[in-house]
């Protein structure tokens, strides 16, 4: 098997993994998470990759209130990450 490979089959498996950790309390998150886990986790830096496990700890409804725009999340790189996961969401799927 080569690197790349290998690299592809460990990223699958890491989202099967995560896909369990985007079941929220919340319809609205369950779908978004969900999504951009299908369009846009791949194309995260490993750096992005471990903030959106952290991301993934915060409650529900703190969550929704950085995705609705409501509150910004306490530092810069959720900050980022939390509009990255928008736009990619919003972008390929075309609103």
């Amino acid at each position: 098997m080569t690197e790349a490979a290998r690299e592809a089959s460990s990223t699958e498996l890491e989202i099967r993994r995560l896909r369990w950790q985007c079941r929220r309390g919340m319809l609205e998150l369950d779908h978004l998470l969900d999504r951009f886990l299908d369009l846009g986790y791949r194309g995260l830096s490993q750096a992005q990759r471990l903030a959106f496990v952290r991301l993934l700890g915060e409650q529900d409804q703190r969550l929704s209130d950085w995705f609705m725009s409501r509150t910004q999340p306490p530092d810069t790189e959720l900050s980022d990450l939390v509009r990255h996961i928008v736009e990619v969401v919003r972008e390929r799927h075309g609103g």
